[in-house]
């Protein structure tokens, strides 16, 4: 499947094409990551860091500090925000600017997790319109002129919906562009993302543009995705999971390609990505048993489809440094073709029936009196 003609994304003075963003995933997009998915694109997209809290920016947290961090190569740089106090954000925002920490801003609204959700952050925020408006507002004030945009989900669940909403009040804040995953923090991760949600939000707000979220676990769900949505581009996360190499063939997908193009890696070529991912992140933290223990998160979902066995993933899941993790992978059977099931669903598939939310959140749409400051998180990342 080949895309029809798209213009390219524009996030304030930065064009992205093709128009497909790396989505903020904690404890996965860090710089290491981003470097291969950036490396099999050719440079072409934008990759966002994974979640940074607001409170420990201001604080100047030493692991937020090295989150915050770019490769001189990566061009533009895109920070992530979580904040639930428009002032702690604001000061976050105006520290990124004065500081020229990064050259593009998003706002985490979307983030499903009880941790978050139980303060009022992430896909819990948006129902409380006054304090969603309020952080954009100081957000974009502070940014000097940096583009600014938003990340959500539908809303709480199917009757707490605050997608349309928000982007109403988003638009009017003078956020540049919001990207929307097509579930609702109810869903989590499971079931279907709902494709018309998206469509629904471009025709409410076509002053900026729109990214869908949600199931593209190929290039060719994008291209369906932006046909179906009429959406401006598109934000891919669990999809690219054990798989930075997704990126080149969204490039392919994009330039007009097609399949044919798309990359299929014996695993012979995916064990040389395994252990040049596992480097990568070794010489991040400066150390190389901590990059291999960072990385086994990774094995399973590099390995996904092909036949390596149960006792051959454990044993690749402990390994402690690049050597044992190289040997382990030269016993298999790295002759394997790219598996027809390797292209499917990847990552936390569960559902929730039950949002963490804070007492009370639910009643008055327009009363943020119990939020404060304190709900801020201390720490980013994963």
């Amino acid at each position: 499947m080949t895309a029809p003609p798209v213009p390219s994304l524009q996030i304030g003075p930065h064009t992205v094409d093709p128009p497909v963003v790396l989505a903020p995933m904690a404890g996965i997009t860090n710089a290491p990551f981003r470097t291969l998915c950036r490396e099999f694109s050719g440079g072409r997209g934008l990759f966002v860091s994974e979640m940074i809290t607001t409170r420990a920016l201001v604080e100047r947290n030493e692991k937020t500090m090295q989150l915050v961090h770019f490769d001189a190569a990566e061009k533009p740089r895109s920070i992530q925000l979580y904040g639930v106090d428009p002032g702690t954000v604001g000061r976050a925002v105006r520290m990124i600017a004065e500081e020229d920490l990064a050259d593009h801003i998003d706002l985490n609204f979307g983030c499903p997790v009880p941790k978050v959700t139980r303060r009022g952050g992430g896909s819990a925020l948006p129902y409380k319109r006054p304090l969603l408006r309020a952080i954009l507002r100081e957000a974009v004030r502070h940014a000097g002129g940096l583009p600014v945009t938003m990340k959500m989900r539908k809303g709480i669940d199917d009757d707490h919906l605050t997608y349309l909403d928000a982007g109403r009040i988003a638009v009017e804040e003078g956020v540049t562009a919001i990207a929307l995953h097509g579930r609702t923090a109810a869903q989590h991760y499971g079931g279907e993302a709902d494709w018309s949600a998206i469509a629904r939000l471009k025709e409410a707000v076509p002053e900026i543009p729109v990214l869908g979220n949600g199931d593209i676990w190929t290039a060719d769900d994008a291209v369906r995705m932006m046909r179906e949505t009429g959406c401006d581009g598109v934000v891919v996360g669990r999809g690219c999971l054990g798989r930075p190499w997704l990126f080149g063939d969204l490039v392919a997908a994009f330039d007009g390609r097609g399949p044919q193009a798309y990359a299929r890696p014996t695993l012979e070529q995916v064990a040389e990505v395994m252990v040049r991912h596992a480097r990568l992140l070794g010489e991040w933290l400066g150390d190389e048993a901590r990059g291999v223990i960072d990385f086994r998160k990774h094995v399973a979902w590099y390995t996904k489809g092909f036949s390596v066995g149960s006792e051959a993933r454990r044993k690749l899941a402990v390994a402690g440094s690049l050597d044992e993790l190289s040997a382990l992978l030269g016993e298999l059977d790295l002759t394997q073709e790219w598996p027809p099931g390797a292209d499917g669903p990847r990552g936390r598939t569960s559902g929730r029936n039950r949002v963490a939310l804070p007492d009370g959140w639910l009643g008055d749409p327009y009363d943020c009196a119990g939020v404060a400051a304190d709900a801020e998180l201390d720490t980013s990342g994963g």
